[in-house]
């Protein structure tokens, strides 16, 4: 056995810097294990049927019902921040830095390029699984890659055209870490991918740029052909750690799948005594490594970003909008289960038999015999109880949609008390400030850097020129822009508007219709001097429908006389019609 022990070992040499990357994976998964065990509790409360997958099973209840409150507060906060993000087609738009940057050329081809990129990719749809991290966990990581996603097809030979540019591609929470202590940016980050042996070996040979070393992926492969050979007591006696979801190690050996752990950042090579700066160094198998490259991006960082719903102070781990309500959800099951164990002892409740009784059953119509000195009594409960554990329950429901800050009135319920229409409007602003905080917060920490981040990476790697489609403004038909690098290079950058469009565009117009609609607004001596021709354009503009060409000088007198004009003619002809004598039929 010790022979078999040693001879393991020498198989599985690790490289000094592969092994220093796994301990640091290993330092900070461990680290955030309290973490990841709350995540876990929610998560189950999230998706439960009943209370016995949840905390709530300890309790001794014959019920087990869970009203899912947490889930609907979920589910309303991400289509309340989905559409807030994307109101309309016009979310995005570019701001330059330069003169160059500034001409209507060079704005129609960024906005164009990257409007066709973020359709084609299907951003929003990956948008959509972002807001539920943020809202989940509290915590958003992603990243940016440039894909090729043509296909050739195995009998022709031909290339079948696919989506070629960047893509933004969700990190899951539980694959990334970094230090905690500084910001993400300034911070190294390691991911953790999963891939099978196949996939490794496609890119290896289909991916050139990734520019993986051939000599590690052969020598992994001839590693687990070696140590087929032994049993697997015997690695699992040599190796002292087991990978993250295969169990020991020998598991993850005789599986089709190869963990890649990646760093980027910099540090300190303890075996070499080299520091690398800006460097990607992939891992495979915690034991070799299989590149070690510079950093790509012009930008000298990482191209991976990460958002928090609510900052801790020094943490860069952030809390989500649900964690601090997952006692109260406890709470409401508690009660709601209490109250149907109340319910059921009132109407069938337990009975308490004195004397002499002879055997019955207890049912409707049936007759029960009782002896000399025998009773039968129910042990019913008070009802009072029931109704006082309703009125608590729909408070904590509400107190717990306020502190998630979903917005007010999402779901159709209006505050009590008369209120015109511009005091409702502004008591709904007042009261989703939280809500327009933390989509706006979304807004500029994810989807700006992210969309600039792609419009980087597609710099970098478009090659020759790409067709993109766009839709002329004036003429309302499609066109087809040719795009080049050189067509989408300037200094500016591309801001998202949505959720402050939408906002700023909401405040706007109440102010506006709450001071036409006042004393001052009416007054002849103010009013004389505010343009309806500017009132026009400003609403046209803020409502979006520029396309329907609603507005135009004078537009209404012009549709006016040419509709009198038509009723002119139309009397004219009437009148024509009945003057001319009907021939008698047979006459010629």
């Amino acid at each position: 056995m010790t022979n078999k022990v040693a001879e393991i070992h020498t198989i599985l040499q690790p490289e000094g810097l592969a092994s220093q990357i796994a301990h640091l994976w290993d330092k900070h998964n461990t680290d955030r294990r309290k973490w990841l065990d709350d995540k876990r509790e929610l998560r189950n409360y999230l998706f439960a049927t009943d209370t016995t997958t949840t905390t709530n099973s300890k309790l001794p209840w014959k019920n087990k019902t869970t009203i899912p409150k947490l889930c609907q507060i979920r589910d309303n906060l991400h289509a309340n921040y989905l559409s807030a993000l994307f109101p309309n087609d016009a979310w995005m738009k570019w701001e330059a830095h330069s003169p160059e940057g500034a001409t209507q050329a060079k704005r129609k081809a960024v906005t164009a390029y990257m409007s066709n990129k973020c359709r084609e990719s299907n951003l929003r749809t990956t948008v959509s699984a972002l807001l539920y991290d943020y809202i989940d966990w509290g915590n958003v990581f992603y990243d940016v890659v440039y894909v090729n996603e043509s296909t050739v097809d195995p009998t022709t030979g031909e290339t079948i055209p696919g989506y070629v540019g960047p893509k933004l591609v969700r990190i899951s929470p539980l694959d990334i870490v970094f230090n905690p202590l500084v910001d993400f940016d300034q911070s190294y980050k390691i991911t953790r991918y999963v891939k099978t042996l196949g996939q490794m070996r496609q890119e290896l040979d289909s991916m050139p740029e990734l520019q993986y070393n051939a000599d590690v992926i052969n020598r992994s492969d001839q590693v687990r052909k070696s140590l087929s050979a032994y049993s697997q007591a015997d690695i699992n006696k040599a190796v002292a750690y087991t990978l993250d979801g295969f169990g020991t190690y020998s598991n993850y050996l005789q599986s089709n799948y190869v963990e890649i752990l990646e760093f980027e950042g910099s540090l300190h090579d303890q075996t070499s005594g080299t520091f690398l700066k800006n460097v990607i160094v992939t891992v495979i198998d915690r034991m070799w490594v299989v590149r070690t490259v510079p950093m790509p991006s012009w930008m000298g960082k990482s191209t991976k970003g990460h958002a928090v719903w609510r900052m801790r102070p020094d943490n860069a781990y952030g809390m989500g909008p649900l964690d601090n309500l997952v006692g109260m959800q406890y709470r409401i099951d508690h009660l709601e289960n209490l109250k149907a164990d109340a319910m059921d002892l009132a109407v069938h409740p337990p009975l308490a038999i004195t004397g002499n009784v002879e055997d019955f059953t207890w049912a409707p119509g049936e007759e029960i015999h009782i002896g000399e000195g025998g009773a039968i009594t129910e042990l019913g409960k008070n009802l009072n109880g029931v109704i006082t554990a309703n009125n608590e329950i729909a408070a904590l429901e509400l107190k717990m949609e306020e502190l998630a800050g979903a917005p007010k009135n999402a779901m159709g319920i209006r505050t009590p008390g008369e209120k015109t229409a511009f005091e409702v409007q502004t008591l709904e602003m007042a009261a989703s400030r939280i809500f327009q905080n933390k989509i706006q917060n979304f807004e500029i920490n994810v989807l700006e850097p992210a969309l600039n981040r792609m419009l980087e990476v597609s710099r970098r790697n478009i090659d020759g020129s790409d067709l993109v489609r766009v839709m002329d403004d004036d003429l309302g038909v499609a066109d087809f822009l040719t795009v080049s690098k050189a067509d989408i290079t300037a200094s500016g950058m591309l801001r998202p508007i949505g959720a402050r469009h939408f906002a700023a565009q909401a405040t706007l117009v109440q102010n506006l219709l709450g001071f036409l609609n006042s004393p001052m607004g009416q007054d002849p001596t103010v009013n004389v001097h505010i343009s309806g021709k500017a009132l026009a354009k400003m609403f046209e503009e803020v409502l979006g429908v520029e396309k329907y060409q609603l507005v135009g000088d004078n537009i209404r007198i012009a549709e006016q006389l040419e509709t009198q004009r038509l009723m002119q003619t139309a009397q004219e002809t009437l009148m024509v019609e009945q003057q001319t004598p009907i021939e008698p039929e047979g006459q010629v």
